[in-house]
């Protein structure tokens, strides 16, 4: 009998690639569109077709001749490649376009249309004063838990984003992307604002108080996440303090992303505050009673009667 697909796929494959990691994963922001310039387009216009302005084509030309530099400038290989994932909407899809004029052929991989990383659903067509009035609750409700009526909260889009990440994760694993070890992967991830801060969130394990402090990124905004020596991703290797501390990290992420810029992947930061001391009040560093550890359950109900 032969194996299925499925059951051929999960046995390993003798000649297994070694894992190679993205260099860079560089989430952009969608340049200017006439719904952040004007908010009655939404009005008329679904939200998947509000256009770029032409400020905004601009800013997303810019924005490619910027990556290009970054690239090209810190990679330790001349033979560096860039693959691409996009939202469907309009304004991210022109905003892609207009990057890509930036690099030539031989240096792209490819590109994905990704639907999971569109932008926070609002519901449909949307009324002015209703909109505002549905944007001052969930200024008093909250950020991420506020689901707009007919759409979705920014947990919802922490779900799909998660989703996300494990696709990405299995394109890296099964060299999906078609990489070359000798070159230097960078994916670049063209999204939207509220989007963007979800991803940094799942990716980094912030807590929901701390996405709350998070400032949105400007139109064609980008953020590096950069892989350290030691195989941990980073935003301190190529953003400084100051620009952290503008998008509303504080102090102790700060830290965390410092560590991360040299730390071994798969280590735990046991000065990471939001892993384990802000779920308690005060934990002793060690139990009262040598060997309570390898107490049965039946020995622990013994002593306490």
């Amino acid at each position: 009998m032969q194996p299925t697909q499925h059951e051929h796929e999960r046995r390993p494959h003798p000649h297994k690639h070694p894992l190679i990691l993205p260099k860079r994963i560089i989430i952009v922001r969608h340049g200017e569109s006439r719904g952040n310039l004007d908010t009655s387009a939404y009005t008329t216009t679904p939200d998947h077709h509000i256009p770029l302005t032409e400020e905004g084509i601009a800013q997303a030309r810019l924005a490619g001749a910027r990556l290009r530099h970054l690239i090209s400038s810190t990679s330790l290989s001349s033979h560096w490649r860039v693959y691409f994932y996009v939202s469907p909407y309009d304004r991210t899809r022109s905003t892609l376009r207009e990057i890509g004029r930036s690099f030539s052929k031989s240096r792209v991989i490819g590109v994905r249309e990704e639907c999971r990383i569109r932008e926070q659903d609002f519901g449909n067509f949307q009324v002015e004063e209703r909109m505002k009035a549905i944007k001052e609750t969930r200024e008093r409700f909250g950020r991420f838990f506020y689901r707009f009526p007919e759409g979705e909260s920014a947990a919802d889009i922490y779900d799909r984003v998660s989703s996300f990440l494990e696709s990405l994760w299995r394109d890296i694993d099964m060299n999906r992307l078609h990489h070359d070890p000798s070159h230097d992967l960078n994916l670049i991830i063209v999204s939207h604002g509220l989007t963007a801060r979800v991803f940094l969130m799942k990716w980094f394990k912030w807590t929901v108080e701390q996405f709350e402090r998070l400032n949105n990124f400007g139109n064609c905004e980008f953020r590096v996440l950069q892989l350290g020596c030691g195989g941990e991703y980073s935003l301190a290797i190529h953003h400084t303090e100051e620009e952290m501390q503008e998008w509303g990290l504080d102090p102790e992420m700060i830290a965390d992303q410092k560590w991360r810029a040299h730390a071994k992947r798969g280590d735990w930061n046991e000065n990471c505050p939001w892993y384990l001391d802000a779920f308690f009040d005060h934990l002793a560093d060690t139990d009262d009673d040598e060997g309570s550890d390898n107490k049965t359950p039946s020995d622990v109900s013994r002593i306490c009667t």
